[in-house]
């Protein structure tokens, strides 16, 4: 029993050692272990923002093509209804206008061409008058 005595007191002399050296080991496998997570971690965060970019572009593209054709049919439809609201307001202009013309009713414009016709013809009804006024004075 001594000789196990010898081993088992220079084993107990060791074992502090040893279990410091583990906790050694130990301590810096965990801190390569966080450096690497760290190291992996900042990888990884980049190349999320690097796929997310590319995403937004895609995306981007995607979402300006449907805004250029919804944008186009806005247009289409703008100019149809344009269109029908233009003839909408011929027909109508022509139905008031011939409803007024049954019923007597002239136009503005040719109530101003009759005045213009009116003014035409006093003008030269007076200027008639002054050249008949000047021979009877004559006489």
């Amino acid at each position: 029993m001594s000789e196990q005595d010898d081993n088992k007191s220079d084993t107990d002399s060791q074992l502090p050692g040893k279990i410091k050296d583990s906790a050694r080991q130990i301590w810096l496998a965990g801190l390569g272990a966080y450096t690497k997570a760290e190291e992996d971690a900042g990888r990884f965060f980049d190349r999320l923002v690097q796929e997310g970019e590319q995403l937004e572009s895609k995306t981007r593209g995607v979402v300006e093509k449907q805004i250029r054709t919804v944008e186009d049919r806005v247009g289409e439809v703008r100019d149809r209804a344009t269109g029908t609201w233009d003839r909408l307001e011929h027909m109508f202009d022509q139905r008031v206008s011939g409803a007024l013309r049954r019923l007597g009713i002239h136009r503005r414009e040719e109530i101003e061409a009759l005045e213009h016709r009116i003014d035409v013809l006093e003008r030269e009804l007076s200027r008639l008058r002054g050249a008949g006024t000047a021979r009877d004075e004559e006489e």
